[in-house]
């Protein structure tokens, strides 16, 4: 069952390198990410979550890439000839897992994309399933916020753009399964926030479980008009 869960976004200029300059605008939530990893251990089995063209899980030879963005950056180094490159999300999730240790992202760490479009429910199901398999289960989850809160965001401005990603932010910051729950994917899609479907993943492997959560929200910024929130959960009182 679940017992812990960091949040945190997935922009590639998150990795110092792709932000070039710009790298030290980045550096508080960084930090940000790196406490809610931190968090995150304990658990018999640890699994990263995050949004991806289609939901399925990856083995163990799949390999973190970031060649795609202008950068030659690849962990491992070296893939197996035969190895699938993880989708973004999973790719920062993995580049974070590493800035902790470099055993720590590949040693039995699971990775498992969910579709961006995929619905509530399938998404509770899932983080269900993930909650169930293991005695005790941390999350990775990674997800952007919106991308519509400023005429300069990559999705121009929408006005429901803010209120939908303070919604998100009290969501986690309150470890509130049914709020992330209740997240209408239609609103997220419009306002292109891609970590709808992963949050959702949080939510219904929170539900699984008779226990309250204790959870920080650890930044909540939106620098380029995207929302980026970093957040950590973990279980306390019943069933601890």
């Amino acid at each position: 069952m679940l017992v812990s869960a960091a949040v945190c976004p997935h922009p590639p200029v998150l990795v110092p390198e792709m932000a070039g300059e710009a790298a030290p605008e980045l550096d508080a939530l960084r930090a940000a990410c790196d406490e809610a990893v931190r968090r995150v251990r304990g658990g018999d089995a640890l699994v990263v979550v995050g949004g991806g063209p289609e939901t399925r899980s990856y083995g163990p030879d799949a390999y973190a890439t970031l060649r795609p963005y202008g950068l030659a950056w690849t962990s491992p180094d070296e893939p197996h000839v035969d190895a699938e490159a993880l989708p973004l999300s999973l790719t920062i999730g993995r580049w974070l897992l590493q800035r902790q240790g470099a055993g720590l992202a590949s040693s039995g760490v699971r990775y498992q994309a969910v579709a961006f479009d995929a619905s509530p429910e399938e998404c509770l199901n899932l983080g269900r399933e993930l909650a169930a398999s293991a005695d005790r289960v941390a999350l990775l989850v990674m997800g952007d916020g919106s991308a519509c809160r400023s005429e300069q965001a990559p999705g121009y401005f929408d006005e429901r753009a803010r209120p939908h990603d303070e919604a998100v932010a009290r969501a986690l910051g309150a470890a509130d399964a049914d709020a992330l729950a209740a997240l209408d994917p239609q609103t997220s899609w419009e306002v292109r926030a891609a970590g709808r479907a992963a949050w959702q993943v949080l939510a219904g492997a929170a539900r699984a479980r008779r226990a309250r959560f204790m959870a920080e929200l650890l930044a909540d910024e939106a620098p380029y008009g995207v929302g980026y929130v970093v957040a950590a959960w973990s279980v306390t009182g019943q069933g601890c």
